[in-house]
């Protein structure tokens, strides 16, 4: 049963038609993703079921008495007011009042006559089971009520907001980029919390990791039309590329009728004296529908400008040290060897430092202790998270261009705007000023900007804020096919996965430790755990925990875990797993030098496939054991 219906519905800005005549409905406890270029119309199609915008036409049918919750992809401000108002804020004017009567009691109690008039008007509207689902959301999310939101982090604030829009148990659950500003560790959390939704959900996300783990159907805002796909994303991908081939079809067996047409058309004056009026007619149609025709949005189709090779050895760090004045850590004792080619992925909670070492590493911070050894012939381009490469006031082309006509590519020169154009830029757009433009479109001015310049060692800080998925698989293949040195910061967890070939991963407390292979490949070695649950809400909210509170989260930290005890059996399956991996990893080494040297193809086909096939075995037969051990592991720890 549908709780949201749209029937005929059209909405323009200026010429170009964001809905056109769309029909669509959501139907309870479905959970689906809004996909769609930036500047389709999908925060417009939010407004319009957030009851925040009109149709120019057509109809918009809510379901009696149904409730919207909404989280916007903007954080709250990190001001004074306590997480308890804030959530409360959900509940409009009972939240008011429950805020208010709070903050009375927190005084001390001294304006009594207040307080009674308060507790009166809060009965009568049935309010204290309100205030109990405020303090029960707020428990459920490990969120202090009293907490002021400036002492709270991004990902934080996030929960805050999202506990808000939940507070009025909401039929429809609307989100906005939910992603935006979290780190994977809060990410996780997020999946969990809204797989457990009962409602409706409707969200629009570029996170396919995200999108993946939630959605049970998608729905793509496509040139003013909106296709409903059911099932996972995986499966809208395949019927995508189905639609599109089959679109393509369709116009160019359309393009040659009409081609044909206008021949005919065209004819001689014999030709023309026996022409047929209705022919005439159905061709002067076919002008309209060609002319009416929205066009696909070209994709973007940059490339990497590469440069001469750098020196073998990139950057070596030596018991790096690296602390906050206030004595936080952020990075300890650290030391590794960063080669050319090598492609890292550093992966971690926000504040945990990833920024800070990329800086240590490219030496544009000394450590407090260590050595850091920077390679030679170094051309380093940077993309960073924070714009600050950008002039806010100058237009698109300046900001790329400096003032010049041409761009210098690959030993030649290229227009400015034929290069902006391969980023989705038009003329007009280009000489936008750079503070005009959507999150979407400085993020592809920052990529135009960092690949119009040489480089062979690429360090990006959050490259994929705001892309679209069609870009974002370009820069994935874009950095695939590039020879030299890439570091990169990112909370996407597919992104790293395509990209990376390492990570490093800082564990807390100013550990990094460096595994092989992306995300995925450290969640099965490790477990995934960035950082211990408890203590993210002890960072997060030092400041608003009460004595008691910080007294119990200590005992609960000082305790150790409860464990199982294994049988006889897995006990010693278990003591033995540590040297099988050792044995295991020994085998796959030797043969993985042997496979690659520089001779190993010379040989005999029969033995180079023998090889081949006995290192792929070993690979996957390790992989296994690994699994394994951490399968025992985890029913040691229960």
């Amino acid at each position: 049963m549908s709780i949201v219906r749209l029937e005929g519905v059209s909405l323009a800005y200026g010429l170009k038609p964001l809905l056109d005549e769309v029909d669509f409905a959501i139907e309870r406890s479905q959970r689906l993703c809004l996909l769609g270029r930036n500047g389709e119309g999908k925060s417009t199609l939010m407004r319009l079921l957030m009851k925040q915008a009109e149709p120019d036409s057509g109809t918009v049918i809510f379901d009696k008495n149904l409730k919207i919750g909404f989280l916007s992809q903007d954080l709250p401000d990190a001001d004074e007011q306590k997480a308890f108002d804030v959530v409360a804020q959900g509940l409009p004017e009972l939240g008011a009042l429950l805020s208010e009567y709070h903050a009375l009691v927190d005084a001390g109690g001294e304006d009594l006559d207040r307080m009674e008039r308060l507790q009166a008007s809060i009965e009568a509207q049935g309010g204290w089971t309100f205030d109990n689902r405020v303090m029960q959301i707020l428990k459920r999310f490990n969120i202090q009520p009293d907490a002021p939101m400036s002492s709270l982090s991004g990902g934080w604030r996030r929960r805050v907001m999202l506990a808000q829009a939940l507070i009025s148990e909401p039929d429809l659950l609307l989100l906005d980029e939910p992603t935006n500003h979290l780190d994977i560790n809060a990410i996780r959390w997020l999946e969990q919390t809204l797989s457990d939704f009962q409602g409706a959900l409707l969200f629009v996300s570029h996170d396919r990791a995200f999108i993946k783990s939630l959605a049970t159907g998608i729905i793509e805002l496509d040139r003013g039309h909106i296709r409903a796909f059911n099932g996972s994303y995986a499966q809208y991908l395949v019927e995508k590329e189905k639609l599109l081939e089959e679109e393509e079809k369709q116009n160019r067996l359309f393009d040659k009728r009409l081609s044909e047409e206008e021949a005919w058309i065209r004819q001689g004056i014999k030709a023309r004296r026996t022409r047929n009026e209705g022919r005439v007619r159905a061709l002067k149609a076919m002008r309209e529908e060609r002319k009416g025709r929205i066009e696909k949005q070209g994709a973007a189709s940059f490339k990497i400008e590469a440069s001469n090779k750098s020196g073998k050895k990139v950057a070596q760090l030596e018991h790096v040290d690296f602390a906050f004045e206030d004595g936080r850590q952020l990075v300890k004792d650290f030391s590794t060897t960063i080669m050319r080619g090598d492609r890292i992925g550093l992966i971690g909670a926000n504040g945990a430092g990833k920024t800070t070492l990329l800086k240590l590493i490219l030496g544009q911070l000394e450590p407090q202790s260590g050595v850091v050894n920077l390679g030679t012939k170094l051309e380093v381009a940077y993309f960073d998270q924070l714009r600050d490469g950008l002039d806010a006031d100058k237009t698109v082309i300046e900001n790329v261009a400096d003032g010049h006509d041409f761009v210098e590519l690959g030993g030649g020169s290229k227009h400015v705007i034929g290069y902006l154009n391969d980023f989705l830029f038009t003329a007009a757009r280009a000489r936008t000023p750079v503070r005009a433009l959507s999150g979407g479109e400085t993020n592809r001015l920052l990529l135009a900007k960092l690949f119009a310049q040489p480089a062979n060692l690429i360090v990006m800080d959050e490259p994929t804020n705001d892309l679209d998925v069609s870009t974002l698989e370009l820069l994935e293949e874009k950095l695939g096919e590039f020879d030299g040195t890439l570091l990169l910061t990112s909370h996407d967890r597919d992104f790293i996965d395509q990209v990376v070939t390492s990570t490093m991963v800082f564990e807390g407390d100013g550990r990094v430790r460096e595994y092989v292979g992306g995300y995925q490949d450290w969640v099965r070695q490790t477990g995934g755990a960035l950082v211990d649950e408890q203590a993210l809400l002890n960072k997060g909210q030092t400041e608003a925990l009460k004595p008691e509170v910080k007294a119990q989260f200590a005992q609960k930290k000082a305790e150790p875990p409860k464990k199982k005890k294994l049988s006889y059996k897995l006990q010693r399956e278990l003591d033995q797993m540590p040297d099988l991996i050792a044995d295991l990893e020994e085998e796959v080494a030797a043969l993985q030098n042997e496979v690659s040297s520089p001779d190993f193809y010379s040989k005999e086909h029969t033995y180079v496939e023998q090889q081949t096939t006995a290192l792929t075995s070993l690979q996957e037969k390790l992989e296994a054991t690994i699994e394994r051990w951490m399968e025992l592991e985890e029913m040691a720890g229960e």
